[in-house]
């Protein structure tokens, strides 16, 4: 739990570092520093999954998750904010825990944008959706993720959290970017999609919530797949 706990703290202390120094920078690089920054605050999690000893099937299994996911968006494009993308990192770091949960989210968004288009909103959508599969991935231990309203209440709340973190790429590009008027109007126009996206991960984890988690964390168990540092496989209870 500690090392788990630093890795949180390291990502947000740099992610709000950053946003200090995108603050004091009175020149026109904002966009440039903001790839900068949110590639740095992914840093700690993507060394901390690369010093685990992980086999090759394992990695075709975050492989196809993450391919899962990512195809899974393309479909849903015309409808905005509803994607079942989060709803699979979810689950991903529910039964295979934090950093498989954040690799399958990040991933998950650079390729679906092979499709989608390529842009500075990339980074920080690998971010988002790579905290959203590792804080399931951490809380997974706790009584009220393996309960249904639990995690329909977590999936709700990160639809939000999606759309707020990505209004502050959006911020960065406009004059006058943190002036208080300007940063109320974004939250608010962004609000309609933030419901959207929110209530799409309840209608997704409600109704493929349990099947998707009993499937992978039989297989998870069967295959011995992604255990946890002591040795053992994660919870991965199903969902009461």
């Amino acid at each position: 739990m500690g090392a788990r706990r630093t890795l949180l703290l390291t990502a947000i202390g740099v992610f709000a570092a950053g946003l200090a120094v995108s603050v004091a920078v009175t020149d026109s690089h904002y966009m440039l520093l903001s790839l900068v920054l949110a590639a740095a605050a992914m840093a700690p999690l993507f060394i901390r999954f690369e010093r685990r000893s992980v086999e090759a099937r394992e990695l075709v299994l975050l492989a196809v998750l993450a391919a899962i996911a990512a195809v899974g968006r393309v479909p849903f494009a015309p409808l905005p904010s509803v994607q079942p993308v989060t709803f699979v990192v979810i689950v991903s770091g529910c039964v295979f825990g934090a950093e498989a949960g954040f690799l399958i989210g990040s991933v998950a968004a650079l390729v679906s944008n092979l499709f989608l288009g390529q842009g500075p909103w990339t980074s920080w959508q690998m971010f988002a959706w790579g905290m959203a599969g590792a804080t399931a991935g951490w809380w997974r231990h706790t009584w009220w993720m393996n309960r249904r309203a639990g995690l329909l209440l977590f999936g709700f709340v990160w639809g939000f959290l999606f759309g707020w973190i990505l209004n502050i790429w959006y911020l960065i590009q406009l004059p006058e970017a943190w002036s208080l008027p300007l940063i109320t109007a974004a939250y608010i126009q962004s609000l309609p999609f933030d419901l959207a996206h929110a209530l799409s991960n309840v209608f997704f984890l409600a109704v493929f919530g349990r099947s998707w988690m009993s499937v992978l964390t039989r297989f998870r168990r069967k295959y011995g797949l992604l255990t946890e540092p002591g040795g053992g496989p994660g919870p991965g209870a199903p969902i009461r």
